[in-house]
């Protein structure tokens, strides 16, 4: 299958990718069951945003939201590898003209690319990723502000690719779902010019990365109490998994990890260079707390009618239905680094020491004094615990287990650094431990 020395021009050499048993092959199995009228299609999963707290801040709309599930479509519409052509680059873009046809193309040099030919694929279901809102991305992801907030508009300066990347779901049972670099554009084409990290792989095959890669790491022990972070990797265009390279965007690729795969585990990060997305499978969602619980979490916390230990006022976590915006009256504030909690009060400023800087009352220690938010995106919890904790600095409440869990996950961030954020707003985590135990302070009658 290797085909060795530039072809001539106007000559393209031709490997037919398709033998049972490979990525390739064309040979279909039978199809699955679709969903009857007024029944709920199969869900394969879902992503979620991180740095959105359950809905973005002009609201969920269309494919452009914080949330999507990803569930069987009516008809298939996955592709795989079906031919591989090296031709000479003047057949490139008569080759590429034909929208109905999905294909890949490595341009090796000025006088020979490789294009490799897809088919359709009657076992797949393909959901696309991306910045740009043309109709073949199902979710538009826009960037994420690393110091909390996100970016909702177009950004001129945006890092994720228009086209970042593709999930392809069976629609047999276990429904497995695998990621891969890269989407198809309007013209059903993916193209790596002649600068982007490509290699010609072992087979004879052709593979590559993004310019600013797509990257992943499963957690260790599955997304649950006893989860732990596990090794960001760099998943590449045929969906191979390789060690990160020296940058977000160099040349050189990292080594391929033969014993780890493309495939989506409950809890698996994606990160595409402006924003981190979380998959969580139906199973796993089903261990996730419920917004019935949060709310009732919510209202049993303030049943238990916490007081200010110095003002004596009662404190109550707000409605999320009002949204965040000015902190409440009866808002419960932090000092973070201990964790006492308070009504809010104008005293044990600072000077020197930055404008959130306060000296808590209690325990005299200084640092950052900010309200209490309680997270509302139930799909980054853990488990169902009571919202026992704090991120620090900003201050959204979760269990324990959850925020020792993101405060020791590092994020990507940039080209070669990492920062633990807050799941809930994405501000980058600071102390000692990323979080603190909150204590309430019951009432005294």
């Amino acid at each position: 299958m290797v085909l060795e020395g530039n072809p001539e021009v106007g000559s393209p050499q031709t490997s037919d990718l398709r033998h049972p048993g490979s990525k390739g092959s064309c040979v279909l199995s039978s199809l699955v069951e679709d969903a009857q009228p007024g029944e709920e299609p199969l869900k394969y999963g879902e992503l979620i945003v991180l740095g959105y707290n359950g809905c973005l801040a002009s609201g969920d709309k269309g494919r452009r939201r914080s949330r999507l599930a990803l569930s069987r479509r009516p008809h298939a519409n996955g592709v795989k590898p079906d031919v591989m052509h090296h031709i000479s680059t003047p057949l490139v873009s008569k080759a590429l003209s034909n929208r109905g046809q999905h294909s890949i193309s490595y341009t090796l040099s000025r006088s020979h690319s490789v294009i490799v030919e897809y088919t359709q694929d009657s076992d797949t279901d393909m959901f696309q990723i991306g910045r740009s809102t043309e109709n073949m991305i199902d979710f538009v992801v826009t960037d994420t502000s690393p110091g909390g907030g996100a970016s909702e508009g177009p950004s001129a300066q945006s890092t994720i690719s228009r086209y970042a990347c593709r999930i392809l779901c069976d629609r047999r049972p276990p429904y497995t779902a695998r990621i891969y670099a890269a989407g198809f554009d309007a013209s059903s084409n993916i193209f790596l010019g002649e600068r982007a990290a490509k290699w010609r792989t072992p087979d004879g095959l052709m593979d590559g990365l993004t310019t600013n890669g797509v990257l992943v790491m499963h957690p260790a022990g599955g997304f649950s109490e006893d989860s732990a972070p596990g090794v960001w990797r760099e998943i590449s265009v045929c969906g191979n998994v390789y060690t990160l390279r020296d940058s977000r965007s160099a040349q050189q690729r990292g080594k391929l990890v033969e014993n780890e795969s493309n495939v989506l585990q409950d809890g698996s990060l994606i990160d595409l260079c402006g924003a981190t997305l979380l998959w969580r499978t139906p199973a796993g969602l089903l261990r996730a707390p419920t917004l019935k619980q949060l709310e009732a979490q919510r209202q049993e916390a303030n049943a238990a009618r916490p007081q200010c230990p110095v003002g004596l006022s009662t404190l109550a976590f707000p409605s999320p239905a009002r949204g965040r915006t000015a902190p409440d009256k009866q808002q419960p504030w932090v000092y973070v680094r201990c964790g006492h909690v308070h009504g809010y009060h104008g005293w044990g400023c600072r000077r020197g020491r930055g404008p959130q800087a306060r000296e808590c009352p209690l325990c005299r220690l200084v640092g950052p004094y900010v309200p209490l938010w309680l997270g509302q995106e139930a799909g980054l919890c853990l488990d169902p615990g009571p919202p026992s904790h704090a991120f620090a600095p900003c201050g959204h409440v979760c269990s324990e287990k959850t925020a020792r869990y993101w405060a020791q996950t590092p994020l990507p961030h940039g080209t070669h650094a990492f920062h633990a954020a807050c799941p809930f707003c994405g501000a980058w985590l600071t102390g000692e431990h990323g979080c603190v135990r909150l204590i309430f302070q019951g009432p005294l009658d």
